[in-house]
């Protein structure tokens, strides 16, 4: 038997504000209709789960007496759920001595560009199943928002940290400013056609991610910084003033649990949460490596020495390829997935730094090129 004991995390209500130096823009609507789901949500003894297929809802329950669930594919997301046990707050580790990371960031829905990634560079198989082995694959944030298959995309990479798991590597995904937006219910950048699907699935978009459902239980457990051997993965970036609070990382991801849902009419007033969401310089929203003419190389080595990590590696700041920055110091993943056109992975193999294509082909990492706007 299943006993839920879910508390809200703060009220779900828009107003997460939009970064003053962002490149965001907002996207032109999908009038295009699409099959969605599944939708998963825990009761005391059943798993609901929804579907739109073919512009219509369709409604399944499972018994839930033992876990994982297995939830068939209907349509959406095309291979079976395993659902497990509501996810609890992840355990603050940074795992040590892993030879093989790769990562990517940004995502934003182009679900297929991240399979073609993933399998052109050995991560996933043909089937889509974990093929890393003891290796660790970090998403750093911006799953949510933009194109049509945000809910593949979470599927897959729910299925694969099972998965990895069971090889002994991992998958780290953490939130990024995207996903703390949709559990605000600051819904901006959501595809239309999500939209019209909440619709005729009798409830809002926030509410199919709510603390009650499989995916909005587990988004929930995530962190926002984390790290692998001697690299800082976060989604924004490290500003010098993220050492103000004087919290650890633990204590910054919790707070960050903690308040997810918060709305800006609160969290702007509240000195504990304005630096984990304003938009000049909080972990998911800083963009300074990039646009700050004032930022020097002794500043970021100092930010780097006091997180106590070799490298600091960030999405969130679009750019046309992978590059490094400051001497190394920061590598930019972001290589602008979200267009659907391109994009590439990070790959960090026995020490050696290399980009790999939607090809499969490895290039070398070599210093960013400097934004355009």
């Amino acid at each position: 038997m299943l006993t839920l004991c879910l508390s809200a995390t703060g009220a779900l209500a828009a107003g997460h504000e939009r970064s003053p130096a962002a490149t965001e823009t907002t996207p032109t609507p999908s009038a295009s209709a699409f099959d969605d789901g599944p939708y998963l949500r825990y009761t005391s003894d059943r798993i609901e789960a929804r579907w739109v297929c073919d512009g219509k809802p369709v409604e399944r329950s499972f018994p839930a007496l033992r876990w994982p669930v297995v939830v068939p594919a209907q349509c959406g997301h095309a291979e079976p759920i395993s659902v497990r046990a509501p996810a609890e707050a992840e355990t603050e580790v940074s795992p040590q001595g892993v030879e093989r990371i790769a990562a990517l960031s940004d995502v934003h829905g182009q679900y297929e560009l991240m399979v073609q990634l993933l399998q052109s560079n050995g991560i996933v198989d043909r089937k889509l199943r974990w093929r890393y082995g003891r290796g660790h694959l970090v998403i750093a944030g911006d799953v949510f928002d933009r194109g049509p298959k945000v809910n593949q995309a979470l599927w897959l990479l729910y299925g694969l940290e099972q998965q990895a798991r069971a090889a002994g590597g991992a998958v780290h995904l953490l939130l990024g400013n995207h996903e703390v937006m949709v559990l605000a219910n600051d819904l901006r950048y959501v595809n239309e056609g999500y939209q019209r699907n909440a619709g005729l699935l009798g409830r809002s978009y926030v509410e199919l991610y709510g603390p009650d459902t499989v995916l909005g239980r587990w988004l929930r457990s995530k962190s926002v910084i984390g790290q692998v051997n001697d690299l800082l993965f976060v989604h924004g970036g490290i500003a010098a003033s993220y050492f103000e609070s004087g919290l650890s990382r633990a204590q910054i991801n919790q707070r960050y649990r903690d308040s997810l849902g918060t709305p800006k009419a609160v969290w702007q007033h509240d000195p504990a949460l304005l630096p984990l969401y304003n938009g000049k310089t909080s972990p998911i929203w800083y963009r300074g490596y990039f646009i700050d003419p004032a930022l020097t190389q002794d500043q970021v080595d100092a930010i780097a020495a006091r997180l106590g990590v070799g490298r600091i590696v960030v999405g969130h700041t679009s750019h046309k390829r992978i590059g490094s920055y400051f001497d190394g110091r920061v590598i930019a993943i972001d290589s602008s997935i979200k267009n659907g056109q391109y994009g590439e992975l990070l790959l960090i193999e026995r020490g050696k730094f290399s980009r790999g294509t939607p090809e499969g082909k490895r290039l070398p990492l070599t210093a960013g090129e400097p934004l355009s706007d």
